[in-house]
């Protein structure tokens, strides 16, 4: 992936970390959203690692 569409895919990333995280209950979270924020997180953290590497 270039630059631009590592950028545009960290923005969609950040954008699904904030719809899971606005669809957190205060307690009582089920698995499945757990492991949905999870995911994003990860989706996130990989892109920020690509852009990092295609910085240097």
């Amino acid at each position: 992936m270039d630059r631009d569409a590592l950028l545009k895919k960290r923005e969609e990333c950040r954008r699904e970390l904030a719809e899971a995280q606005a669809a957190l209950p205060a307690h009582s979270i089920r698995p499945q959203q757990m492991q949905r924020l999870e995911e994003a997180e990860e989706r996130l953290a990989e892109v920020e690692r690509l852009l990092a590497e295609a910085g240097s």
